[in-house]
């Protein structure tokens, strides 16, 4: 066992890297449940942007394409949950089941040709001098575009939802729908912009880890990110801030474990590989005492009066 071979620096620059996916997934689907909508497809819809990512990059060699195919993925399969619920009026929880098994089939056939496959290379964003700094060089000013846009979204989430009309309007749909309805608010036209948001940011989330995080393809690849996403929304008791607390919380903690694993420490491999998700769910559940932030009409159905 030799734990100084485990850097600091990279630690917690790798800790960025993987916490991005799951923090793109878990600020689409606060949002989601912010319009009071409970859309448990995020797996679904990741693994679908993992593989429309991944393909059209290794097709046109651009990630730039990559990434906007699996925006667009992850938004176009969200609107089988908008038939569903908002048109057919479907169990929520159902509906969101079954979007991810959907997804896991879908991608796992999509994908049957990439197997194997290696994408370029995302580009990293080193500003000049800023990147050269030593230990904050590495950390803050070396990545790629995608994990700024991550914490930039979470700020523009935040401010958007705190301090806008759009905001207001959100949140009144989430917290009583036939109140906003009366007040001639489209509840079902803001529901599925909604729905189509986290869709596409769950579709990022899940391009991120099959070009950047794990550059290759295969099947199942997100393992269990989407439903720790979900799991975030709530623990972080429906506040962006938190959810970005939350994924640094769990990327740092796969990270480690991966890094000791990686230095022979004397605990089976079991335990450290299950230790991201233990510490992360009681760390959370100690964070969300304030059970207050839950959108009073989450995952009920709206039927508009007419």
């Amino acid at each position: 066992m030799d734990l100084s071979e485990i850097n600091p620096v990279l630690l917690i620059a790798s800790l960025m890297v993987a916490a991005t996916p799951l923090l793109l997934a878990a600020i689409g689907e606060l949002v989601v449940e912010k319009a009071g909508v409970l859309n448990l497809g995020v797996e679904g819809m990741m693994i679908i942007g993992a593989i429309c990512g991944f393909a059209i990059t290794v097709e046109t060699g651009s990630t730039l394409f990559g990434f906007v195919a699996a925006a667009v993925g992850g938004a176009v399969l969200s609107l089988l949950f908008v038939l569903l619920t908002q048109v057919a009026l479907a169990n929520q929880v159902a509906s969101g089941l079954a979007l991810t098994l959907f997804g896991l089939g879908l991608s796992a056939l999509m994908g049957q040709s990439y197997v194997g496959v290696k994408p370029p290379s995302t580009p990293e964003l080193n500003i000049p001098w800023l990147s050269d700094l030593p230990v904050v060089g590495p950390i803050l000013f070396s990545h790629d575009l995608v994990l700024y846009f991550g914490i930039g979204l979470i700020a523009v989430v935040w401010a958007v939802l705190k301090y806008t009309r759009l905001g207001l309007i959100l949140r009144a749909v989430g917290e009583n729908h036939d109140a906003a309805h009366a007040l001639g608010y489209k509840v079902i036209r803001i529901r599925v912009l909604a729905i189509m948001f986290g869709g596409a940011c769950a579709g990022l989330g899940g391009a991120y880890i099959s070009l950047v995080r794990v550059p290759q393809w295969t099947e199942g690849m997100t393992a269990g990110i989407g439903w720790i996403a979900l799991a975030l929304v709530v623990f972080a008791s429906w506040k962006p801030w938190r959810v970005l607390l939350g994924a640094y919380l769990f990327g740092g903690i796969t990270v480690l474990q991966l890094n000791l694993q990686a230095a022979g420490v004397a605990i089976p491999v079991e335990y450290l590989a299950m230790s991201p998700y233990i510490i992360t769910i009681l760390v959370l559940v100690i964070l969300s005492a304030d059970k207050s932030g839950a959108p009073a009409s989450l995952g009920r159905i709206f039927h508009a009066s007419h």
